[in-house]
Formats: C-alpha cells, structure tokens, sequence
C-alpha cells in the first residue's frame, strides 16, 4: 500500500457522493487499496486515526474481542474516578433518561479509554458488538479497538464523531457514536463521555448532546476538585449563568489564575503556560482583594474584564476542606479581614458625569484566600470568646471543621517558629 501518497493534497475522484455511506466506501477504497488520503470524503480525525491504527493493526477483518480489564487494574481504575462518577452521577442519569427510547448507549471511560459506567439497558439482538463492549471494564481505547469517536477522544483530546464504517475494523461499520472530553483542574483528560448506536442512524444530533453534558460534568469536575480557590462564574449574560454556557475560573491563594473552562478561556483568553502570567488582576482586570468582595453577594455583580468585555460575575470561596464561607455572619466589631467581604461597588462601566466614584473596603494589601479564612475565623472565635461551637454557628460550618482548620494552623506555627529558631 502506498501511505507516503497520503501526504499529499490529492484530491477525491468522486467529488459528488450521494450518500455518507458512499462517501465512506470511496474514501476507505483511496486509503486502504490506493494509498492515497481521502481528504473532504472523511474528517481529519478519523484519518489520523486511520493511519495510527494501520501501524497497531494489520487485520482490518479480524473479530476484536472486548476484553475487560484485570480485576485488579479494573478496581483501581474505579477507586481513581471516584470523584468523576459521583460528580456526573446526575448528569448521566439524565442523559440515559433522555435517551431512553433510542436505543442509545451512554458511555463514560477514564482518560485511557477503560469503561467506568456505561447505561445498563438490555441490548437487543440486533444489537451483538454493544452487547460485548457496553462492560464495565471493557477498554475501548484506539489501540485496543481501532477507530471510534471514544478512542480518539482518549487519543487527542478532542470531541469527535465516528459513523458507520469510518470505523477502522469492519466488525464495527454498524456503529455510530459521539464522543467528547472531559477535563480536571490541571488540564489533563479525566473522562470521555460518549453515545452509541448499533445497527440506527442517530436520529438525533448525538455530537451537541453529548457535548452539552460533557460539558456540564466538566464543570462539576471542576469545581469539585478545587481546593481553597475562589471559584469564579461569569457570563456576558447573567442568564447563562448555572447553564453548561457559564465561564469558570479557579483563583489560587496566591492571587494567579489556577485553571479555566472552556467557556471561560474563550472569554478572557487561554490560561498561560507560566504561572507568573496567571495573576488575575491582568487577566481579569481586578485584583484579589475586590474579587473576594464580590464572594458576599449572592446575585449576580456586573464587572469589567481587563478587555473592556462586561460580564455578571459570582464568585464562592472553597477551603482546602470543603469548607464554604459563603453564608459567614459579620457580627458587630468585624475586623478588616470580615469588613474587606462586606458589600460594596465594584466599579464596571464609567461613572456618570459629576458622580462621586463610590470607595470600596479596602483589604490588607497581598491578602490571600488562605489568610481570609484564617482571619475570617479567629475573628468569629474572638466575639465568642473562644467558643468553637458558638463561633462555628456564627460562621455557617461544622465544630468540627473549625477544630480541623485550627490544628493544622497551629501546626503549622510550630513548625514555623521551630525554622526560625
């Protein structure tokens, strides 16, 4: 077969195909007996995949066997998403509930393509690939199973749908699926989330759906796995805001930018590679100190991006225990710390002519999210008097939360004055 013909810009014979199924028959024929790319005929996607998969998989007929996973690596694989199944436990649910009379298959894998959840419907007679691959357990990574829209999502990273046979073996070519990525706090894959169809035609647009709960999972994800940030929601409409279209963002206690989602990053730019390009008062136009204000509002606050873009924005402090500080009640001798989270105007659009610029609280200058939260609560225990229980009810946690935060403190100033001295 001649693949170093497939570099080049050949363009397909038959420019008029007048079905997909034709178009996949002719572009299978140029590749595999010609050697020569079908470019236009099939996505880029699925010819990448192609030509990854001739080099793993000789056979294009022979019977895949869907093997499971080791016990053993199957029980640590769900150990490891714990976190990802919990999070996208409603969502999944929804979804299959959605898809309940289309004889779909919801699936969700790890980031190396290993199925953690998949809708447990019965499969059909017409139906003898899902019923061997629909397994937890079953990985269905491109190099185990050649090209489908799960195994490239695990590959590259990017959402992509797979129909018929653009499927690498010919077992699958009555498959159809959808498939796109799901994201952590650090970038990296955590989860593919896809639909699949045997023996149908999707009679749905499977791409946007499964785009819109991966999407919503992301986001849980997201902030379920951020640990003493202050979690940013924005929109340019407040609308969208609670909506898989909300922007987010992580701040970290030393004022950068940790993480976005993809709706956030395409708002105010892609996250920098070097975290000294992350602080958020050049990103986002505002320093710590005014975000952390804006954590006392529950509505929706209008604020102006470094841009110039308007957006509403909430924002709510996580602590590294899962603590929210959200709902803490500023009792009468609050100190700056308490009185820095105090309502106040934020400036977002020019002020009208003569007005007088409303002055915000101004908190300790380089104050970060994890001395607000210290302050917030030696304040609390101050106008206790040192009464753990009152001070935790005043503040909206548990007494036992607050004993946590305040071993670990002190700790830590032990350790501190011991480098010291």
């Amino acid at each position: 077969m001649a693949f170093e013909r497939l570099g080049t810009a050949t363009a397909p014979r038959q420019l008029f195909s007048t079905t997909p199924a034709q178009r996949v028959a002719l572009a299978r024929q140029q590749f595999f007996e010609e050697g020569v790319r079908p470019s236009g005929l099939v996505g880029e996607a699925v010819i990448q995949s192609w030509l990854r998969c001739t080099r793993n998989h000789s056979d294009r007929q022979r019977i895949v066997p869907f093997d499971a996973v080791t016990p053993s690596r199957l029980h640590a694989t769900l150990a490891r998403n714990r976190e990802l199944l919990e999070v996208a436990r409603q969502e999944l649910a929804s979804m299959e509930s959605a898809l309940s009379g289309t004889d779909s298959r919801v699936i969700l894998t790890d980031g190396e393509g290993v199925v953690v959840h998949v809708t447990q419907h019965p499969t059909g007679a017409h139906q003898p690939v899902l019923r061997k691959t629909a397994r937890v357990g079953v990985n269905i990574s491109e190099r185990m199973v050649g090209t489908t829209a799960p195994g490239i999502v695990a590959t590259t990273g990017q959402a992509c749908t797979v129909d018929g046979a653009e499927h690498y073996f010919d077992v699958l070519s009555q498959m159809q699926c959808a498939a796109a990525p799901i994201r952590d706090v650090t970038g990296r894959l955590a989860g593919v989330l896809d639909i699949t169809m045997e023996a149908r035609r999707f009679g749905f647009d499977a791409a946007s759906m499964v785009a819109l709960y991966a999407t919503t999972i992301e986001n849980r994800l997201l902030q379920s796995q951020s640990r003493d940030h202050l979690i940013l929601r924005f929109q340019a409409s407040p609308n969208l805001l609670g909506t898989p279209m909300e922007a987010l963002a992580g701040v970290a206690p030393d004022g950068t930018i940790a993480w976005l989602n993809s709706a956030g990053a395409r708002l105010i730019g892609r996250l920098p590679e070097e975290a000294c390009e992350r602080d958020v008062e050049s990103m986002l136009g505002h320093d710590l100190a005014s975000l952390l204000r804006l954590e006392r509002r529950e509505a929706a606050q209008p604020l102006r991006l470094a841009s110039g873009l308007g957006v509403w924005v909430q924002a709510r402090l996580k602590a590294a225990d899962g603590a929210d500080f959200r709902h803490a009640v500023a009792m009468p001798g609050e100190s700056i710390a308490v009185a820095a989270l105090t309502p106040a105007p934020i400036e977002t659009v020019p002020p009208e002519k003569g007005a007088a610029k409303a002055q915000a609280p101004e908190a300790p200058h380089g104050e970060t999210l994890r001395e607000h939260s210290r302050k917030l609560i030696e304040d609390a225990l101050a106008m206790q008097g040192g009464n753990v229980s009152q001070a935790a009810r005043q503040l909206g946690v548990s007494r036992g939360t607050l004993y946590r935060r305040l071993q670990d403190w002190r700790a830590e100033d032990k350790r501190r004055a011991a480098e010291e001295a």
